[in-house]
């Protein structure tokens, strides 16, 4: 398929300072002529997301479009997006994600070297400088419970496990085809790694393109990260009954149980160094990861 503009679809809910933040970044983008639109779909936000997204749509150099609808969760704000783009290609993002000047440049050069309709695209996020994130935060967002980056260096293509929201480009006719973010998920946890396996099994091949970035701007201590985990404890039963969650949770083998068992008997002699897991020193990777493993499931 010819390879044309972009549309950029925000999900946002009650972040309008940083969704600010990178609605002006998109405008600051050094391919702005292929930007279709920005469509900027509130989950029912209760600051005041809608005043900013109409302050700035006034002088906007790319049209913004607004559409609220009341709090049911991303996946149903990233399907109005889905439904509503006007564009060849929708870049999904989040309202915290703040983009590099060559982002859009760089998903439309990786889509126009990888035409095919079920070819898609994932980009790169780091911590925003403004964040000051910590050692932990560090392994979070590439190794940990986040992101795990780490594990496609110097690889050119990614798996569905991979399917990260807050930067990823997909030719929407793809998306239309395969009836867009399961909306009985309700908050962010899961609707995306669910989304990302229908879509592998219906043919996608989920290119990296590391030159296409962009900024997450959001500070994680070691207890909000472990509140993030167990919030999303309904979501996790949700994808449990999916097909995508059958094969990746099975019933847990007995090696597995002696795990879960180890951490609770663990937990209260590990407590005491919950307070260093935000210190500025860096510890090593696996003192990270058992704490999370035993404090946030």
């Amino acid at each position: 398929m010819e390879i044309g503009a972009l549309t950029v679809v925000i999900a946002t809910y009650n972040r309008c300072d940083t969704l600010k933040k990178a609605i002006l970044a998109y405008q600051r983008q050094t391919e702005l002529q292929a930007m279709r639109e920005i469509l900027v779909v509130d989950d029912g936000s209760s600051d005041a997301t809608p005043a900013v997204v109409a302050e700035l749509s006034q002088d906007s150099v790319v049209p913004i479009r607004y559409f609220r609808q009341e709090n049911k969760g991303p996946a149903a704000a990233r399907n109005v997006g889905i439904r509503e783009a006007a564009a060849d290609i929708i870049l999904f993002t989040d309202d915290d994600i703040i983009p590099s000047k060559t982002l859009v440049a760089e998903h439309l050069k990786s889509h126009r070297e990888f035409p095919q309709i079920c070819e898609a695209v994932l980009g790169y996020m780091t911590w925003s400088p403004e964040v000051n994130a910590t050692p932990f935060m560090k392994w979070f967002g590439t190794k940990g419970g986040l992101l795990d980056y780490s594990s496609l260096d110097g690889r050119t293509e990614a798996g569905e496990d991979h399917f990260y929201t807050g930067n990823i480009s997909l030719k929407a006719e793809f998306l239309r085809q395969n009836d867009g973010f399961d909306e009985e998920f309700k908050s962010a946890a899961y609707e995306d790694i669910e989304f990302g396996y229908r879509l592998r099994k219906a043919g996608m091949r989920l290119l990296y393109n590391h030159k296409a970035f962009a900024y997450h701007e959001q500070f994680f201590s070691f207890a909000d990260a472990c509140r993030r985990c167990r919030k999303g404890a309904a979501a996790f039963e949700v994808f449990k009954q999916k097909e995508a969650g059958r094969r990746y949770y099975g019933p847990p083998s007995l090696k597995q149980r002696f795990i879960r068992q180890a951490r609770k008997l663990a937990s209260p002699i590990l407590s005491p160094f919950i307070n260093i897991m935000d210190s500025r020193v860096p510890l090593p990777a696996v003192i990270y990861k058992v704490m999370y493993r035993t404090f946030a499931f």
